[in-house]
């Protein structure tokens, strides 16, 4: 296979030398990786998505059958085809392994592809685990027409940070170049951003989602690689950790005690390092041999053209249609280019958020801000509309509570991003899209000016906050009233979210995990310190950590009835597809959340004893008696200590840790994202919890994820430490719950 062999100049994150590099040196071949090179290969080229490939998935250079449906068959004519034919191979291979004495030709083509020395067991443990594949090839050659629309840009990106533009054809292997993917699991768009991992670099609500827009998930995906070089040094490893994770990469290579991706994929049992995250390497090395030879396999292929747009901030809040209208464009155009707005705006649920950057064709543009500057202050906003929420009580369903408020169902499924109306949960709270309730008020309102408001006679807290749309105790807040019954007509108010918050370090002061006086801070002061903190820098109300994992959304729901909520008292049974499925939505986290052989663990930031504990089942002093602890006497970051799984399974365990780890991290990143990490030198003198306080803004957990392999208590000066530089977001709804809303 040829390779584009140019160099590179690639940007050492780790260490901050800028080297030229070549494509060999930044992607090497192992060659023990060629036959999963050369299988991809033909799953992108050879046989589109009317066949696949019946083979064995630890030897990929042994084909059975290349399958092709002669029609368009049902999903469960499929799976009969496929069993039949495997059920064929396996009792192939079965005699094979019993004798290969008088074999048929077919008996003999099937051992010809296995080498000549091939034992008998191997062939018997072949029979078990056939696999088929899907071919890719008409998706693939899809993907390379679509690409041309965004691979400019792509590379733009890419090289303005200095990686390796060949990362540009990732979105191949994720998505063939489709904005509007989604798996299984929840990640959406062209790079396929999990919430969780997305919400470090993006805005994802139930207004605006940018993984489905090509150009911010773009800068994102950049970020996201960036980061995982800068921690594991190796991009291989980078990019299999883009699809495994950073925690289970970072496993791999001290269990092996290597960065060789070939012997990491030869030899690495991790429970959840399954057929996906093994061959994630080799299908991108396929991807990037395919898209440089594309003629090769396809013919010429005329490639989308880049689209010539530009985009304006948007200085208020505005109905999608009442912009439609002013720039005499069509809605669906609009939509076109801003895939990143959801249903909810489209449908008028919801206003064009202000500060939106707007994608639109460029010769528009050029004269798009004074067009929208003359749409009547009757339709222009300083907020937005705002929501009502609803908790699922036991047994109700989606059209019960849509008759109930007057939505549509599908309303209510649009503005929750349900993935099914069949299936809601007990407890889950539902963001109600009602306009009208509370009504946004217009710019054109003389009371309402600058992002203040000016009491009226009448006027109340309560009445305010509701005509406003902003929580009362919010408002309270903001204006520094303590008597809530004590305003005056002619007073001046200040409304919260309704002015443009800047990115400056005051905003992001109050996330710090740690007292600056802390020299060693414990885990458990640590922990109270960023649990408030996070409350605070997401303005939030927080719900209740739900261990249990919504397996109910990824099953097949009946289509002829609705299901009422689901009780959860009962756990869901786990499998390492679960397991899996958890750890990939923390992809971005480094640190390691499995249970050892030997039952230990790392302690981890914000987890205490008592976070164990009950996780566990169990009294906290029982912890204490494993370990030889004294009363009171706090666990440490980064210290392994032994657990008891007498109530509770190790898979339990831990999907109740990643849950409580992903609920806290969302929490904080639907307030804050990252911009970058800057490298700092630890100069002789300098404290690294004063830094992070003072100059850096950063919250202990968060440094600790960036820098895992580093003891923080102890730093010498010269050590390199990775601080991210946080920026403060402003949400799309000044709305959010109160406690009397969430019941």
């Amino acid at each position: 296979m040829r390779f584009a062999a140019r160099a590179t100049a690639l940007l050492l994150l780790a260490t901050g030398v800028v080297a030229a590099q070549t494509v060999e040196d930044n992607f090497p071949r192992p060659a023990s990786l060629q036959g999963a090179v050369d299988f991809w290969t033909r799953v992108y080229t050879e046989v589109g998505t009317n066949g696949g490939f019946l083979h064995d998935p630890v030897n990929l250079r042994v084909v059975y059958e290349v399958v092709r449906f002669q029609e368009t068959p049902t999903s469960r004519q499929r799976r009969r085809e496929i069993g039949r034919l495997s059920d064929h191979y396996s009792d192939i291979l079965n005699r094979l392994a019993d004798s290969r004495d008088g074999l048929s030709t077919e008996a003999a083509q099937v051992l010809a592809l296995w080498p000549v020395d091939v034992s008998d067991e191997t062939l018997r443990q072949a029979a078990g685990r056939l696999r088929f594949q899907l071919g890719q090839a008409d998706r693939f050659e899809a993907g390379l027409i679509r690409s041309g629309r965004w691979k400019p840009y792509i590379k733009d990106v890419l090289t303005e940070r200095g990686l390796p533009v060949e990362l540009a054809v990732l979105p191949h292997v994720e998505s063939s170049f489709d904005p509007t993917a989604y798996s299984k699991v929840g990640a959406a768009g062209m790079w396929q951003f999990t919430r969780s991992t997305g919400l470090r670099y993006m805005q994802i609500d139930h207004i605006v989602d940018e993984r489905r827009d090509p150009f911010l998930s773009t800068i994102a995906a950049a970020k996201l690689l960036s980061d995982n070089y800068s921690v594991i040094a190796s991009w291989p490893l980078a990019l299999t950790a883009y699809n495994h994770g950073l925690a289970g990469m970072r496993r791999a290579v001290q269990q092996q005690n290597t960065s060789d991706i070939g012997v990491i994929v030869d030899n690495y049992k991790g429970r959840t390092f399954g057929f996906a995250s093994r061959n994630f390497y080799a299908a991108f090395l396929a991807a990037l041999d395919v898209d440089a030879n594309a003629e090769r396999y396809f013919g010429p292929v005329q490639q989308d053209a880049a689209d010539d747009t530009a985009v304006i901030e948007m200085s208020d809040y505005i109905d999608a249609s009442a912009i439609a209208r002013a720039l005499n464009v069509r809605i669906d155009e609009l939509r076109r280019l801003n895939p990143a707005l959801m249903d909810t705006v489209w449908a008028g649920d919801k206003f064009v958020p202000k500060e939106f950057a707007l994608r639109l064709p460029s010769d528009l543009a050029a004269n798009a801000e004074s067009l929208l500057a003359a749409v009547p202050a009757t339709e222009r906003f300083a907020l937005q509309r705002p929501d009502e929420f609803h908790r699922v009580r036991r047994g109700e369903t989606l059209s019960a509570i849509a008759g109930q408020y007057r939505l549509s169902v599908a309303a209510l499924v649009r503005a929750n991003s349900l993935r099914s109306q069949n299936f809601i949960r007990e407890g889950q709270l539902l963001t109600l899209p009602i306009a009208n309730s509370r009504a946004a008020v217009p710019l054109a309102d003389s009371a309402l000016a600058g992002g203040r408001y000016t009491v009226r006679r009448g006027d109340s807290i309560a009445r305010i906050a509701r005509r406003l749309g902003v929580p009362e105790g919010s408002l309270l807040s903001a204006n520094g009233i303590d008597d809530r019954n004590r305003i005056y007509e002619g007073q001046t108010l200040s409304i919260p979210g309704a002015a443009n918050e800047s990115s400056t370090q005051d905003d992001v002061a109050v996330v710090l995990a740690s007292n600056s006086t802390i020299e060693n801070p414990t885990i458990e002061t640590a922990t109270i310190a960023s649990e408030q903190n996070i409350a605070l820098a997401a303005d939030i109300v927080a719900e209740p950590v739900d261990f249990l994992l919504d397996v109910e959304a990824e099953a097949e729901p009946a289509e002829e009835e609705e299901i009422a909520a689901i009780d959860e008292d009962a756990e869901p049974t786990l499998d390492s597809n679960v397991l899996a499925s958890m750890q990939a939505r923390l992809a971005a986290d480094p640190s390691d959340y499995s249970v050892a052989d030997d039952n230990s663990i790392e302690v981890q930031s914000l987890e205490t004893l008592g976070h164990y504990a009950d996780w566990l089942q169990i009294r906290t002093q029982r912890l204490r008696d494993i370990n030889g602890f004294s009363f009171r006497e706090a666990v440490a970051i980064g210290q392994r200590i032994k657990l008891d799984f007498d109530a509770v399974s190790t898979a339990q365990f831990e999907q109740r840790r990643l849950a409580y780890q992903e609920s806290v991290q969302e929490s904080f990143f639907s307030a804050y994202q990252i911009a970058e990490i800057h490298d700092h030198v630890i100069r002789s003198g300098e404290s690294l919890w004063l830094l992070a306080q003072r100059t850096y803004s950063v919250p202990v957990w968060l440094l600790r994820q960036y820098n895992p392999d580093l003891n923080l208590d102890r730093i010498s000066p010269g050590t390199i430490v990775k601080f991210p530089r946080l920026r403060r977001i402003n949400p799309s709804t000044a709305q959010v719950p109160t406690e009397s809303e969430l019941g």
